[in-house]
């Protein structure tokens, strides 16, 4: 099984202002391979980018092969994400562990230290399961930033495969609040343009509706949401719609 980073339906994309027209020429699916080939080699959380196949059809791209850690494999998807002209990333690559195998003992041992000293983690707030190298995780925090910090240490704990956060994101602030503070918070962002994108908060969920220029500014706007006190997910229905990118004119 793949996990799709974003689906967005051929009809809403050939249906966008001028796609497609004279003056606004869109990439090749050589092309897009190319250049999430060449950000790949640049991520320097990569270690061996090579090992990464990519294949482009209609914009969507599907990465294969094997990384040595849970956390490369979700760089290698932020990295074809940030890549012009990508609509689609399906993540078909696998975690294997390099060196010695590490058995859940170990494993649930090293994130029991690493929570312990990471001062963003609520003490006692938070546990971890861990079953075959996948770490589950519950508890309670007030900031999803907090919720987001233990995922995140835990994630590049050695021999972790794949992390399921269970954590609820609770607190006192009314959904109308919580809305209010995220949507202003997108104008102050320079990475996003919050003319187009509308917020509505309900059970600790941020969903997101109106469309955006591009996949790193969907990613913008959904790590703000989630930022926000009192918020544990985030439902990004944003669509991508690119700016135009004129042809360049030779003299």
């Amino acid at each position: 099984m793949c996990d799709v980073a974003l689906r967005l339906r051929g009809a809403a994309w050939e249906s966008m202002p001028n796609a497609g027209r004279k003056g606004e020429p869109m990439k090749s699916d050589t092309e897009i391979r190319d250049d999430v080939i060449n950000e790949l080699r640049r991520d320097p959380k990569l270690t061996e980018p090579d090992a990464i196949g990519v294949v482009v059809s209609d914009g969507a791209v599907t990465l294969t092969g094997s990384v040595p850690t849970y956390e490369q494999k979700l760089a290698a998807t932020r990295a074809a994400e940030r890549v012009y002209g990508v609509k689609a990333v399906a993540d078909e690559l696998k975690v294997k562990l390099a060196g010695a195998p590490r058995d859940d003992f170990d494993i649930a041992r090293a994130i029991a230290h690493v929570l312990e000293n990471n001062v963003q983690v609520p003490e006692g707030k938070v546990h971890a399961r861990v079953e075959g190298g996948w770490v589950t995780l519950d508890g309670e925090v007030e900031w999803g930033f907090q919720r987001h910090e233990v995922e995140r240490t835990v994630r590049q704990v050695r021999g972790v495969i794949g992390v399921t956060d269970n954590i609820v994101v609770s607190s006192p602030t009314t959904p109308q609040s919580v809305e209010a503070v995220i949507e202003e918070t997108f104008k102050r962002e320079a990475e996003i343009d919050a003319r187009h994108i509308r917020v509505e908060v309900s059970d600790h969920t941020a969903k997101l509706y109106g469309h955006v220029h591009s996949r790193q500014e969907a990613n913008a706007a959904r790590a703000t949401a989630a930022a926000a006190r009192g918020i544990s997910q985030v439902e990004s229905h944003l669509s991508v719609e690119p700016r135009s990118r004129p042809w360049s004119q030779g003299v």
